[in-house]
């Protein structure tokens, strides 16, 4: 799934020509920072997911922060209409692949394209280190920001894909960008005044932002894929939405209570939750399958 979708999506005009019209853009940005000089302000919190630090940073961070936190990820809203609305998912499952086969190949295909791109624009990072003005960690931080960033984003996108009305895939991408951003502002604000700076413990509790990100959107998006819903099954979407919007307070909670501290303990447990929040019942594989109800002739 991941290969065929991004052989298809590198071969199309509608990603060559924008990726030649940002090498441009990136030149045109970094040409403005040497003519008017602006350089990296330093910052205690210099760190991964500090979203601020793109736009004190100057033009050309603006600039990649924008194509790949924002344009590129959410044009992901349009990646599942064709497994929904054509029945495709119905098809696949048939096959080896499963539900997180599915939309996992859909979020590595559209994150490989905005780390393809954020890769071709590395150069210039790195242009720009040496003609000096930048720290190297806070380039090393606004990389981070990218990377990690976008695997939100993406994902996110995904799971507001997986509903086929515009208004509502507007409406669960709004709310599930503001439980992911008061998750990770609770935590992160919470880790760099415990450590009092953006050391290994910062870092830590961002690379768990970063999973239960990922981890949110993809399950919200699986739980659209399933085939039957038991009657007395809460339906899986609903229960994902539910988690959604009450995770906030659980991870504030175990924050607060740790001083700081515990961010990360309760960003793991979060992500464990959302994932196994919908799993298929299955039979255990020592039961014996039912007798077949075949009438008598």
């Amino acid at each position: 799934m991941t290969v065929k979708e991004l052989r298809q999506s590198l071969r199309r005009a509608s990603f060559v020509y924008p990726f030649l019209a940002i090498q441009l853009m990136a030149v045109i940005a970094i040409s403005i920072e040497f003519k008017t000089g602006s350089q990296s302000s330093s910052t205690q919190y210099a760190g991964m997911l500090n979203i601020s630090m793109l736009w004190e940073a100057g033009p050309f961070w603006m600039l990649v922060g924008a194509i790949c936190l924002l344009i590129m990820p959410l044009t992901g809203v349009m990646l599942m209409n064709q497994e929904l609305e054509e029945g495709n998912h119905e098809l696949l499952q048939l096959t080896r692949l499963n539900r997180w086969g599915i939309v996992l190949g859909k979020f590595f295909t559209l994150w490989g394209l905005c780390a393809l791109t954020f890769l071709s624009l590395f150069p210039y990072v790195v242009v720009r280190y040496m003609t000096g003005g930048v720290e190297w960690w806070h380039e090393f931080a606004c990389a981070g920001t990218i990377i990690g960033g976008s695997a939100i984003m993406t994902a996110t996108a995904l799971g507001a894909a997986a509903y086929k009305r515009t208004p509502a895939r507007i409406g669960i991408l709004l709310l599930s960008l503001a439980s992911i951003f008061a998750v990770s502002g609770i935590a992160l604000t919470g880790s760099g005044m415990a450590s009092n700076g953006c050391g290994f413990h910062y870092y830590l509790t961002a690379l768990f932002t970063v999973a239960y990100g990922v981890a949110q959107g993809l399950t919200l998006a699986r739980s659209r894929l399933r085939l039957t819903v038991h009657v007395y099954e809460v339906k899986p979407s609903g229960l994902v939405l539910g988690w959604v919007a009450c995770v906030p307070f659980l991870i504030g909670l175990i924050t607060a209570m740790s001083l700081g501290w515990g961010g990360f303990v309760a960003l793991a447990l979060a992500t464990f939750v959302v994932i196994r929040i919908d799993v298929s019942l299955k039979a255990p594989k020592w039961m014996p399958p039912p007798p077949p109800n075949i009438p008598a002739a």
